[in-house]
């Protein structure tokens, strides 16, 4: 399955690489394709067991290594104490985490990546990458308090 904004899909992606894939492989590749939030290892290893009983745990980490290795795959610490995996994205992305539920917005803001190559070139740099995240709580939650 291609997901928006990907030109090819993970496997075909593995392949290009010469990356040999075993069905297990396949599964995981689909499954995190398939993945429209930021899972862990142990949510992709339920998913991927769902469909294969016989992939284990531990098939799921060095897969994701493999990925990661091959550049296929990202892992964020969003500070919840898990690696969360999601694949390379065609087009750059930030993140905001809501630190209440977990749940990850994706989102890109003009004004914040042109201001990033600002400060850049202010510092006598040229950015070359760059990786944001946003921890907050709903604003509901803030008035709530009050």
């Amino acid at each position: 399955m291609l997901k928006p904004g990907h030109t090819e899909t993970l496997e075909e992606q593995c392949a290009k690489k010469g990356m040999r894939m075993t069905e297990q492989r396949r599964v995981i590749a689909q499954v995190i394709e398939a993945a429209d939030d930021h899972p862990d290892v142990e949510e992709l290893y339920r998913r991927a067991e769902a469909q294969d009983p016989r992939i284990s745990l531990s098939t799921v980490y060095r897969t994701l290594n493999l990925f990661e290795e091959y550049g296929l795959v990202t892992k964020h610490d969003f500070k919840d104490g898990r690696a969360r995996f999601e694949l390379i994205p065609d087009e750059h992305h930030d993140h905001l985490i809501d630190i209440r539920s977990g749940k990850v917005i994706e989102f890109r803001n003009e004004e914040i990546e042109a201001i990033q190559d600002v400060i850049a070139k202010r510092l006598g740099y040229r950015l070359v990458d760059h990786r944001l995240e946003l921890y907050a709580v709903p604003l509901e939650a803030e008035r709530d308090k009050k």
